[in-house]
């Protein structure tokens, strides 16, 4: 004899298997959504990106390769300032440590905070610095920050 498939009757509760992948699911995707703090106090997260055009360049102060960030940033800045939001975004450091090394120099960006490298993670940016561009929540590009990142950025932005 074949039987059936028969839906749960209204009043019989899920199965431990189905209440533990919903649970899954639930938690899974809100693990996966990153919320920024920055150094202002203003704050960052996917929502952020899924609007419009953003470039974000990530940096670490112990970086070799970061420590002329501020100066990197204010040109790129300046040339897609118009055309994006630009932003950057530290790289696990601690908020004082980040503070000294800016102490004294004028970034003129919003700095925010990846404490526990989840954003970094996320984005899939694993050079420093890093460059990240998305377009509507879309990413279209992630790794390591070009020399010269105006070529690159005329590609993807136009």
């Amino acid at each position: 004899m074949k039987s059936a498939w028969r839906p749960p009757s209204p009043g019989r509760p899920p199965s431990t298997a189905a209440l533990l992948v919903l649970l899954f699911t639930a938690f899974a995707a809100g693990a996966q959504e990153v919320h920024l703090t920055g150094l202002a106090g203003e704050h960052l997260s996917d929502a952020d990106l899924a609007q419009g055009t953003t470039i974000v360049v990530v940096w670490a102060s112990w970086s070799p390769r970061s420590h002329d960030i501020v100066e990197r940033m204010q040109p790129l800045a300046g040339r897609w300032r118009a055309q994006a939001k630009i932003m950057t975004v530290n790289f696990e450091e601690d908020r004082k440590v980040v503070e000294a090394f800016l102490a004294g120099k004028t970034l003129g960006l919003p700095v925010f905070l990846d404490a526990e490298g989840a954003f970094s993670k996320k984005y899939a940016v694993a050079t420093l610095p890093g460059l990240l561009v998305v377009k509507e929540g879309k990413t279209l590009y992630h790794g390591k920050l070009p020399e010269d990142p105006d070529r690159l950025l005329a590609t993807l932005i136009h």
